[in-house]
């Protein structure tokens, strides 16, 4: 099952978070993983395997950034593969995806005529290519999300950014979690609070058709319709030390003990 986490800040590089919670996210198993931040462009580095390595690829690669999305991939669409892991890329968009977009071929014909190309075997890459292609319309960020999530059939929970627009982190899910998590200057989406453990216990579980614009200051959720939505501020029972592995080996003999 695949893991997102994604945050945006007004004093720190977001990286090691990223990092930290893609970690507390391996137990849900992955192929691949991969961050994307900006900080004046968009960068992006991925691998597969471990982690660790990933976090070795970042780090000689100086990545940084006070808005970033992250993901754990494991393959649905095209075997693993760097090409195929997460996020996912156009223009200056970038995308992290859980789930399954069913009508992914047809959405692809559609955008090789518009003159797209794709560098992977995702169904997800489509999104990238579609939220593109809206802001290329002159539709803002948020509105791009919205408007491509409309076109989209089948479970998905997503995380995108754009240099266009670094202010704003855009979640939105259907049929697959994702919730929010609130901090001091700074704020947070995942696709488990085992990621947010170490940075919130203030969360925001979102609801099938929901989309929501992420600042540094606050956050704002609408519905499938497009209308103003207040979801509840739940208090997080997790503690940083519940997730983590501690003594043991790995995240299957802790779940056995």
């Amino acid at each position: 099952m695949c893991g997102i986490v994604s945050a945006i800040s007004t004093h720190r590089n977001v990286v090691p978070f990223l990092l930290e919670g893609l970690k507390r996210l391996e137990y849900r198993g992955y192929d691949s993983a991969g961050v994307a931040v900006i900080n004046g462009r968009l960068n992006r580095i991925r691998s597969v395997g471990r982690v660790a390595d990933l976090e070795i690829s970042v780090s000689q690669g100086g990545l940084a950034g006070g808005i970033g999305i992250g993901h754990t991939r494991w393959a649905t669409h095209g075997v693993p593969s760097e090409r195929n892991a997460h996020p996912h890329v156009s223009g200056g968009v970038s995308v992290v995806h859980n789930g399954i977009i069913e009508n992914h071929e047809e959405m692809r014909a559609r955008l090789l005529g518009l003159g797209y190309v794709f560098a992977s075997d995702t169904d997800t890459e489509v999104i990238a290519h579609l939220v593109h292609a809206k802001l290329r319309e002159g539709a803002g960020l948020f509105d791009a999300v919205r408007r491509t999530t409309a076109e989209l059939a089948g479970a998905y929970a997503i995380a995108v950014i754009s240099d266009s627009d670094p202010a704003h982190l855009i979640v939105a899910r259907n049929g697959a979690p994702l919730l929010l998590g609130l901090g001091e200057g700074e704020n947070y989406a995942a696709s488990d609070g085992a990621a947010l453990a170490a940075v919130t216990r203030r969360l925001i579980y979102l609801e099938d058709g929901d989309c929501a614009e992420i600042t540094r200051e606050g956050v704002r959720v609408v519905d499938r319709r497009g209308d103003e939505a207040q979801r509840p501020v739940t208090p997080s029972r997790l503690t940083p030390e519940s997730v983590e592995l501690g003594s043991y080996c790995h995240y299957m003999q802790k779940e056995i003990f």
